[in-house]
């Protein structure tokens, strides 16, 4: 069983309206295998654990993806979670003998959810083309929820100008981004799990702080135009980063979700 250091990133896993929809999509997209847990399908790349896919009870649920941080005592994050100023939308709950989950939101309202192993850890494939590799949310509350993150996971944090390669050096096309390292770690991007990106005026006043979850991919060029063959929307087209070529993407049911390929070495 896979280890996960505590606060890191551990699993992901995505709401649709359309369950055999979604595995049809996805299969193409990544090359994902699935098998049936209960109202669920656990996604397989090559054999191993990366996902899951789940139909949606409640149509007012988002169709989204959300990420798990891995936690050796699941009520102690939530007591917290309550005491940095988040909410907890679903207290811990046995997920058989997986483990034990519950659900929280940040101060700016960003989902997230702990996870405490039991039989399952989490991913047992990742930063591998087909499987996640990144995390980050997206808040225009930097200031609420900064202190709220290290308060919770006890991240290490570092801030990096995160402009694409060219961009002008002034205020306005500078990126505002915060890594996290796990807790007693050196802060850094060859430590970090995750992230916090600021959401600019650039977007539309309604796009609520969230949770953007990336993987791993061969060919992001690829990847978007497959995304696009097979109903889904390329949010923000492919460009190069510091850390190799990403772009911003929907299913065809809405969840989105970006994707990374890895610069050549």
């Amino acid at each position: 069983m896979a280890a996960f250091a505590q606060s890191a990133p551990c699993w992901v896993d995505v709401q649709l309206p359309d369950l055999e929809a979604g595995k049809r999509f996805y299969g193409e997209l990544f090359g994902w295998t699935f098998r049936p847990d209960g109202p669920r399908a656990d996604a397989l790349s090559g054999g191993r654990l990366v996902a899951a896919l789940a139909a949606k009870k409640d149509g007012r649920m988002p169709t989204a993806w959300g990420v798990y941080f891995a936690t050796d005592d699941i009520k102690a994050s939530v007591a917290r979670v309550r005491a940095a100023g988040g909410q907890v939308i679903t207290e811990p709950v046995p997920a058989g003998r997986d483990g034990v989950l519950a659900q929280a939101a940040d101060p700016a309202g960003a989902v997230f959810g702990l996870w405490q192993a039991g039989e399952r850890a989490g991913f047992r494939k990742q930063n591998e083309p087909g499987s996640f590799c990144w995390t980050e949310v997206h808040t225009r509350s930097k200031e609420r929820v900064d202190p709220f993150y290290e308060e919770v996971f006890g991240f290490r944090c570092a801030d990096v100008d995160d402009s694409p390669p060219g961009a002008p050096d002034t205020d306005e096309h500078r990126v505002d981004f915060r890594t996290w390292s796990p807790p007693g770690t050196e802060p850094g991007p060859d430590t970090a799990v995750g992230g916090r990106s600021v959401i600019t005026d650039a977007f539309p006043a309604e796009l609520p702080s969230h949770f953007l979850n990336y993987f791993n991919v061969a060919d992001c060029d690829e990847t978007a135009r497959t995304v696009q063959r097979l109903g889904g929307r390329v949010t923000e087209p492919p460009l190069d980063i510091p850390y190799g070529r990403m772009a911003v993407l929907q299913d065809d049911q809405g969840a989105e979700f970006a994707v990374l390929q890895e610069p050549v070495s």
